[in-house]
């Protein structure tokens, strides 16, 4: 029976750390490494054309902002797991990086053991995080779903009620079928509202839906309860 492999991409800044991880991944028998680059113009579509289960990140800068590849990657419909490594212990950063969509977080201090778990974690759908970092985790879940039940958003576009459950959905890079499935709607009718939603908000595209709407809500977008 052939064993079912995952298949890394590391988008790391930091040679010697991306040369390591490559030396050390590619020993592993479930793990092939489909590419190990630093960022340019071209990276996402260099991530794309590999085709990866979990993408390596060594760098908030372009995971994070700039680029914001993770954002990119979850807007573009691809359902890459997202692991940054290597990085320091700050509380803002990690949160962001929760929120953009990334599901494993690993420290500077962790050895090269842990970054292959954390790789396979992610790859069977677990998202993995400094323990440290837990509590702040629950603080920030139990103070959105308190705003999601006690405070009504406000956006200066006039979007619905259900419009803004939409903008949250798509924050969360779920696709129509998903957002469908949440919401006991059909996918055409999703699609449709999220058309409506472009037209009222002036976006271009998915992402430049939550961009706009959180800049307009304080830079905080909610997926408030289904009604």
């Amino acid at each position: 029976m052939s064993l079912e492999r995952i298949v890394a991409f590391l988008l790391a800044e930091n040679c010697l750390l991306r040369e390591a991880l490559v030396r050390v991944l590619r020993k592993k028998d479930d793990i092939v490494v489909a590419g190990a680059i630093a960022f340019s113009s071209s990276a996402l579509e260099k991530v794309s054309a590999a085709n990866p289960d979990v993408v390596l990140f060594d760098s908030a800068s372009i995971a994070l902002t700039g680029p914001r590849m993770v954002s990119r990657m979850r807007h573009a419909g691809e359902n890459r797991k997202a692991v940054m490594v290597g990085m320091e212990e700050d509380e803002a950063t990690f949160l962001q990086a929760v929120a953009e969509g990334v599901v494993g977080y690993v420290l500077k201090d962790a050895s090269a053991a842990e970054i292959v778990r954390v790789i396979r974690a992610v790859a069977a759908g677990e998202a993995v995080c400094p323990p440290r970092f837990s509590l702040s985790l629950f603080q920030c879940a139990a103070r959105d779903v308190s705003f999601s039940f006690n405070t009504p958003q406000k956006v200066k576009f006039g979007l619905t009620r259900r419009e803004q459950q939409l903008v949250g959905l798509i924050r969360l890079a779920l696709s129509n079928k998903e957002i469908g499935s949440r919401l006991n709607l059909s996918e055409q009718t999703v699609k449709n509202h999220i058309h409506r939603i472009l037209r009222k908000v002036g976006a271009n595209d998915r992402l430049e839906i939550v961009e706009l709407c959180q800049s307009e809500s304080g830079g905080l977008v909610v997926p408030l309860q289904s009604a």
